[in-house]
């Protein structure tokens, strides 16, 4: 996945959290996030299994596919990651 995505599950006071620092963040540095819920039937739009892959640790922001954090959302850290320089597709 490239840009911005969080993966969430329902009734998670941890991903509400972190959906509130990632669309804080994403709003002062202009980047586009999604939001991926790991239990939908339908799972990642690549195919991958994501409660397989992610499990206990949501919710889990990643930046162009490279994990940046799980269950307590750092703003400074998902700040510095997107400040650095990042490849387009």
């Amino acid at each position: 996945m490239s840009g911005v995505g969080l993966s969430t599950v329902a009734g998670c006071h941890l991903c509400e959290d972190a959906r509130a620092v990632v669309a804080d963040v994403c709003a002062r540095t202009g980047d586009a996030w999604v939001e991926v819920d790991v239990d939908a039937p339908d799972g990642a739009a690549d195919g991958r299994d994501l409660v397989a892959e992610f499990g206990e640790l949501v919710p889990v922001v990643q930046v162009d596919g490279v994990t940046q954090g799980y269950w307590r959302i750092d703003a400074r850290h998902l700040e510095r990651a997107l400040s650095r320089p990042r490849s387009t597709p």
